[in-house]
């Protein structure tokens, strides 16, 4: 639209400036040809030899000299005009070229210039680097900080880049907490690309400082490589993406090279989520129950919920497959919500003294709502509150204990149980039994596995248990997986413990064949209308022996 109207705009400018051109060049040969006769005239009347000037002479001198002037004028407004409309293209093409808020070239810029730069440097016998750079937890600084310390740590990243990369280094931000660099060197040089790409990593890992906080963040950098001219640019990006995403499985705050294998494990990771969103609406995602026993007297006090994937093309699929995906994909809250619901269902036929422990995504605790949404599936499904446990595990409060503070005080009021899962392996441990109002404190099974081996771990275990017995909080010791282990953590005073020696997670149907034997249902049990899948009858004969 603005090119279309501005178009006759200036047809009828430059026509203007024709006819006003026209008019200065006439007035200028008028000018010389009646200027000299008039001063002659004015020279012969000054020294009393002549009568003056002719008036129509004189007249058309000083036309002469006016249109001369307009023409002037119209000359310096044109001139004005050029350099004003000059500057606007100039500026329209930085807006349209460039970040506003780092000063980088944007997506469209960079890739409308990254292949030439590609070309060139092949044509140079040299070769392309492109870093794909992604801050670590830059969401969670705008959710708790505000957009306004966002912004600044994406330029202060920015101002960190620029001054790491060479001063020819082409620099981009794609969008969000993304940023893109893009250098040539000399095939004999990769060590260098590696020393900078380390050299970045370390630098963004350093604390932001915004209104007197200190905001930490990291970053994971992806990168690829071009080795010849048919290297596009689209190829590059998604390369150095795909290596980005490879450093977060791996852990975050560090940089990878592309590989051809990361390209598959792209692909089968598009296929668990694809398979995950089309699953959730057929109920594939079902809970099992894994046994918690007292341990001294070997009675059954509670399960807790593990989530399987009963896929019809792939079969039983564990957690560790399919829960990383979820969580990245954003689906973990509707899906970990969607399997509780059904085990409350379940759960509702067991005897009131049997527990429900749930674990809950590090990601739901981001959610300030999740309280309110546990609460109305708890109104919706018709189950105790205090037969419920929560279990959270201790590394998801690292990132904004106020809210999680907030959700397990909603929820403790409501009457649910609070668990802290995981124990000694997160951060702060103390802090966070001073802080937030938990029932119970769950030993993390890796150091229970290596307790008889390992007098290190068995030291950690007698010292978590002696803590709980100080804060009357009771233990619960994960991974007992023989007679040996449980009869030190009897010794210890560990008062629950779980693991494949009292029983591995059973479906279930399973499970209410379990509990009816035992008399431990509300209702008598339905028979199942399906095969039963995923259960372990040598777990469930274990748990009738200690009993």
């Amino acid at each position: 639209m603005i090119s279309t109207s501005s178009q006759p705009d200036r047809s009828e400018s430059a026509k203007r400036d024709i006819v006003a051109g026209g008019i200065v060049v006439a007035a200028i040969l008028l000018f010389v040809g009646t200027g000299s006769n008039v001063m002659q005239a004015v020279v012969r009347t000054l020294i009393g030899i002549g009568g003056g000037p002719d008036r129509a002479l004189a007249a058309a001198l000083v036309l002469n000299v006016a249109l001369i002037l307009f023409g002037w004028r119209r000359y310096e407004d044109l001139n004005r005009e050029i350099r004003e409309r000059t500057e606007a293209e100039q500026r329209a093409r930085y807006l349209a070229d460039t970040d506003p808020l780092t000063g980088f070239l944007n997506r469209r810029a960079l890739l409308a210039t990254g292949q030439q730069q590609i070309v060139d440097a092949i044509a140079d016998k040299r070769q392309v680097a492109l870093f794909l750079l992604d801050l670590d937890h830059f969401k969670t600084v705008n959710d708790i900080h505000g957009h306004a310390a966002g912004d600044r740590v994406l330029q202060v990243a920015a101002e960190r880049i620029s001054t790491i990369l060479p001063p020819n280094a082409t620099k981009a931000r794609l969008g969000g907490d993304e940023f893109v660099a893009m250098l040539a060197f000399e095939p004999a040089a990769r060590a260098n690309i590696d020393a900078l790409a380390a050299e970045l990593v370390t630098a963004l890992d350093n604390s932001v400082t915004h209104d007197g906080q200190q905001i930490r963040i990291g970053a994971s950098l992806g990168i690829s490589l071009a080795e010849d001219a048919s290297v596009t640019m689209e190829t590059m990006v998604r390369q150095a993406d795909i290596a980005m995403y490879h450093c977060k499985d791996e852990g975050r705050n560090r940089y990878c090279w592309f590989e051809a294998g990361m390209e598959m494990a792209v692909q089968v990771r598009n296929q668990i989520e694809t398979g995950i969103r089309e699953g959730m609406p057929r109920g594939e995602f079902v809970p099992h129950f894994e046994p918690q026993v007292d341990i001294a007297s070997g009675r059954l006090v509670g399960f807790e919920m593990l989530m399987r994937w009963e896929s019809p093309e792939y079969g039983m699929i564990p957690p560790e497959r399919f829960i990383p995906v979820a969580e990245e994909s954003g689906l973990i809250g509707e899906l970990s919500l969607q399997v509780i619901r059904n085990a409350m269902e379940i759960a509702k036929r067991w005897d009131p003294s049997i527990m429900l422990a749930v674990n809950i995504s590090p990601q739901q605790l981001k959610d300030p709502w999740f309280s309110q949404k546990l609460t109305k599936l708890l109104v919706e499904v018709g189950f105790t509150a205090s037969q419920l446990e929560v279990e959270i595990t201790e590394s998801s409060l690292f990132e904004n204990l106020p809210l999680v503070r907030s959700i397990v005080t909603s929820l403790k009021n409501q009457g649910v149980s609070l668990s802290l899962d995981d124990f000694g392996t997160g951060y702060s441990s103390l802090s966070h039994l001073r802080a937030l109002p938990f029932d119970r404190i769950k030993i993390d099974r890796s150091f229970v596995a290596a307790m008889r081996g390992s007098p290190d771990a068995q030291a950690i275990v007698v010292a978590i248990v002696r803590l709980g017995e100080s804060l009357a909080m009771p233990i619960t010791a994960e991974g007992v997986e023989d007679e040996a282990t449980a009869i030190e953590l009897t010794r210890l005073g560990c008062a629950k413990g779980q693991g494949w020696y009292f029983g591995r997670a059973a479906s279930a149907a399973d499970t209410e064949r379990l509990l009816a034997d035992r008399g431990l249902l509300r209702t008598p049990m339905v028979p199942p209308t399906s095969p039963d899948t995923g259960s372990d009858a040598d777990g469930a004969e274990q748990l009738r022996k200690t009993a």
